[in-house]
């Protein structure tokens, strides 16, 4: 899949995208995203159609949320689950807009995510899987999850180490709730694209070796890249790419101050 590129990431772009504050605003971020996203399929020859765009919308009041919806976007990413929680009760009446939990998840809270979402991106613990899957039970739900992997090797990150990953997810059939769809990884923060696009090659060679054994046959999704580097991550072969600036605008602070750290797992 990796060709050589020139492809940079764009993590200083912090306050060069202004907030969406129209429906027509939302459109056009969404047009301008959905074509970088063209052009970096075309780049390797992969089908635009194999990437699924996931708005991130954490932070952002619910009238943002809104125009969002209004814009075409049916399903919304957040990091914080009670935040996310608040969100969808004030926004039941949007019955076709479907949630995406993103961040890390404390096993206390698995019943909030368990009584809403339609994904489940960052489950790496047994606790959590568990969690989970009983809360869901009870609901007489399920959940797709993803699998979050620590590519980057920094300390202050969520995610299973890459070793790690083969043993969990021999565990996970266990939970008869849980639908493991794929793999989600944070690359490194960095202005230097080739440190960034080893932490998705990484990913992606992961992925494809759990596939080759008939054990992991159901492995099809990659979770991985952001508004700063999401283009390398689709050069790499991202099947999902996690976009909240270049769609919504900029948050308050930059993005140095979400990640890494002990909230690292914010955004996009």
């Amino acid at each position: 899949m990796s060709v050589p590129s020139d492809t940079l990431t764009r993590h200083d772009k912090h306050g060069r995208y202004p907030e969406a504050t129209t429906v027509e605003e939302f459109q056009r971020n969404l047009a301008a995203v959905q074509a970088r996203i063209r052009a970096a399929c075309h780049r390797v020859g992969r089908d635009f159609a194999t990437v699924r765009l996931l708005p991130v919308s954490k932070t952002k009041p619910e009238a943002s949320l809104r125009m969002a919806h209004a814009a075409d976007c049916r399903m919304l990413g957040e990091n914080k689950v009670q935040e996310a929680y608040r969100k969808w009760e004030a926004m039941q009446d949007l019955t076709d807009l479907r949630w995406s939990i993103i961040g890390h998840l404390q096993s206390n809270k698995a019943k909030l995510v368990a009584r809403f979402a339609a994904e489940f991106q960052a489950l790496d613990s047994l606790r959590v899987a568990e969690a989970l899957d009983r809360r869901l039970q009870v609901e007489g739900r399920s959940l797709d999850v993803f699998v979050q992997v620590n590519t980057s090797g920094e300390a202050s990150k969520y995610g299973l180490a890459p070793e790690d990953v083969p043993a969990f997810i021999q565990k996970l059939p266990a939970f008869t709730a849980l639908r493991v769809r794929g793999l989600m990884t944070l690359a490194l923060f960095s202005s230097e694209a080739e440190r960034v696009r080893q932490c998705f090659v990484l990913l992606r060679t992961l992925r494809d070796r759990l596939r080759q054994s008939t054990h992991f046959c159901g492995l099809d999704e990659l979770s991985m890249g952001m508004s700063g580097d999401f283009e390398i991550a689709v050069e790499e072969g991202a099947t999902v790419v996690r976009i909240g600036q270049a769609i919504f605008g900029a948050r308050p602070l930059p993005d140095s101050h979400y990640w890494p750290g002990e909230t690292s797992t914010e955004e996009p």
